[in-house]
């Protein structure tokens, strides 16, 4: 599994989405940041702007393994209401390729009945939001086909935890060690 998306709206949390991109691409993936919005600059929460590489009309889903929802609460928010990308999430998951939401984000996963019966975590507050779910206190967790991290301080396991579904946790813990996180 080599080709992963993540998804910017304005208000993403900048830190879960450029983590994320970052570990990837150390560990050799082919990750592309696309932009819900009608352009490429996507506002952050925190006010830092991000050009993504694509569009999300000029985005061929089918090239693609593993979606990726950063948090923020307005970027969430205007995630969810994008409905070519949460048609798009709902295939992904029933045809068994990988859907993973850190943050705010896992509550779309939640509202889409995605985490029935898997393990998950979320940002402090939002665990309501995530339907059917067994809600753990840990960064990041992989239930089958299904990522989930805390909030922006748990983005290099999330990161690691997306590193490790595609190349294994070898890999993984590769990564942590190149950028002198603690396994």
């Amino acid at each position: 599994m080599d080709h992963l998306a993540i998804f910017l709206a304005d208000g993403f949390e900048e830190i879960e989405a450029l983590t994320v991109v970052d570990l990837c691409r150390r560990a050799g993936l082919s990750i592309t940041t696309v932009s819900i919005q009608d352009r490429l600059m996507v506002d952050g929460s925190h006010g830092i702007r991000v050009e993504a590489d694509v569009l999300l009309q000029d985005l061929d889903f089918s090239r693609f393994e593993m979606l990726i929802l950063p948090g923020g609460k307005k970027g969430t928010q205007n995630l969810e209401a994008c409905k070519e990308l949460m048609g798009q999430v709902d295939a992904f998951y029933q045809s068994g390729k990988h859907v993973a939401a850190i943050c705010a984000a896992p509550s779309i996963l939640g509202h889409r009945g995605i985490l029935e019966g898997h393990r998950a975590v979320c940002y402090p507050g939002f665990e309501e939001q995530l339907k059917g779910a067994e809600v753990l206190d840990v960064p990041a967790v992989t239930d089958g086909t299904v990522i989930t991290g805390r909030g922006m301080g748990c983005s290099i396991p999330f990161g690691l935890a997306i590193i490790a579904a595609c190349r294994g946790q070898e890999k993984a813990d590769e990564i942590a060690r190149q950028v002198v996180y603690p396994l």
